[in-house]
């Protein structure tokens, strides 16, 4: 302790200000490398991005050859998985005849916490 008093006292007498306190709150700020790379990743939304691509995966899988070769997903927000399809016939045969079908089996192998709704697009 002693020593630790001495030695604030030599760089206060060295800067000509006490920066104790500042030192202070400046190392009770310091993070552990694995604190940065946590908050990193958790910045990169990794997790998403991964479940993202395991639709698009599962996507070509589950659906029908014809249907996935004309409506690919592109993103995932909030719920709605947003999908676009090649042309508007297509568009229309997916809204009007298949689209509750591909929410259902979708749904049966995400949850229906991860996808709400589609919303297919022209794209």
């Amino acid at each position: 302790m002693e020593r630790e008093y001495a030695k604030r006292a030599v760089l206060t007498d060295w800067r000509r200000v006490d920066l104790h306190s500042a030192e202070r709150a400046w190392a009770d700020r310091r993070r552990t490398a694995a604190e940065v790379v946590q908050g990193v990743l958790t910045g990169l939304r990794l997790e998403k991005r991964k479940a993202e691509t395991e639709i698009v995966k599962v996507w070509n899988h589950l659906l029908d050859p014809n249907v996935a070769s004309h409506a690919q997903p592109v993103g995932l927000r909030h719920g709605t998985l947003f999908v676009h399809v090649d042309n508007s016939v297509w568009l229309s045969e997916i809204v009007r005849y298949r689209q509750r079908e591909i929410l259902e089996r979708l749904q049966s192998s995400f949850g229906s916490q991860v996808i709400k709704r589609i919303s297919f697009r022209l794209g």
